[in-house]
This record gives structure tokens, sequence and C-alpha cells, in this order.
């Protein structure tokens, strides 16, 4: 495998799913938890985005390729720029990512992707692949990662026209068969494409 580090874009953290979840009467294990001593991105993010945040989290194991003393994956975050999955997070910091919006123009998000972006990009070497796991409709990711790594930014061409879930499924799918997804670089793709057939049921 050539070098590459996954970049996972974030879970949607304004909806019921996190009101569940910062409620001071959740007492589900992973709430207990989170309001104790915090709880990992990769353990909210899957709480709160489901089977596409599951799937990205199981496709990257499967295929980590990361150059040395690089994380295989890393996950965009409002205001923390590119965390790994496995950093942990407290209440008040989750809080505080909340309440920065996901857009280019807010400069608390965009300032701190741009710099670790930069950084990744200096330790990871001009060999090293940068695969997009996310939707590249979307200025709000593909502008600031095209900035600093042009065409080496890639992402799943399966992706194109499949929402959210179909892509967790898809991923999830490809990563207990071993088969990888075919990668094509995000500058110049077709962001909006005709709607693939549907996965087919797993028996």
């Amino acid at each position: 495998m050539s070098p590459r580090v996954f970049l996972l874009s974030p879970a949607y953290s304004g909806g019921q799913r996190a009101k569940l979840l910062l409620s001071d009467r959740a007492q589900f294990p992973l709430a207990v938890r989170f309001r104790r001593e915090g709880a990992t991105v990769a353990e909210l993010y899957a709480f709160l985005s489901g089977l596409y945040f599951r799937g990205k989290l199981a496709y990257t194991e499967a295929f980590a390729a990361p150059p040395p003393g690089v994380p295989a994956s890393v996950v965009i975050t409002p205001g923390c720029g590119l965390v790994p999955p496995e950093s942990l997070i407290t209440i008040s910091q989750f809080q505080a990512m909340a309440a920065i919006p996901v857009d280019v123009a807010e400069l608390r998000y965009l300032g701190p992707l741009l710099e670790h972006a930069r950084l990744l990009d200096e330790a990871c070497g001009a060999g090293c692949s940068f695969i997009l796991l996310g939707s590249i409709a979307s200025a709000k990711y593909v502008e600031p990662l095209l900035e600093v790594f042009g065409d080496r930014l890639l992402f799943p061409a399966e992706f194109v026209g499949r929402g959210d879930m179909s892509r967790g499924g898809l991923m999830l799918r490809c990563a207990r068969a071993g088969i990888e997804l075919n990668y094509i670089p995000v500058r110049g793709a077709v962001r909006h494409g005709k709607r693939p057939q549907r996965l087919p049921r797993r028996p």
C-alpha cells in the first residue's frame, strides 16, 4: 500500500442525540463516563452519527497505511483542527466545539484546520495521499484541504451520489470483505452524481 492518511469528516453535534448525550439525566454507560472523565472523539462521533462514523472507523482500521510516526486517521473537528480518533475530550471541550460552525467563513474553524493540515503534510512528506471520508459536495471540508494537499487529496469514487448511511454501510462491508474502494482526486471530480443502486441486504 502507498502511504495514506484518512481524513474523517465530523458528526453533527447539535441534534437530539447530542442533547441526549449531554443530559444530566442520561444513565447509559457512555454518558455517565463522559460526565466523569471524558470520552474519545471516536466514541462520541460514533454515538452521534451511528452507522456512518462506525463505517469510517472500521474502514480506516482495515486499510491503514500511514507514514511512520503519523496517525492512520484524523478527525476534522470545529475549533480543534485535525485530531486522532482516540483523543480524549471532556464535556466542556465538546460543548465549545459544538458552538463553532463548520463553515469556511468561521475563523475559529478554519484557522486550526489549516494549521493542522499543514503540520500533517510536513510530517507525512510528498509521497503521502490524504483520503477524505466525507462529503465533497460542500466547500466546508474540501476547499481548506485542497489548499494544503492539492492533488494528493483523494476520496472514494463510490461515494458520489450516496447519502451518509449508504456510505457507512458500504465502508463496513468493504472493511469486512477486505476490499478497498477506488480513490480519485477531489480536484475536478463530479461532486453530485446519480444515486447508485441500494446496497443489497446482507444475509
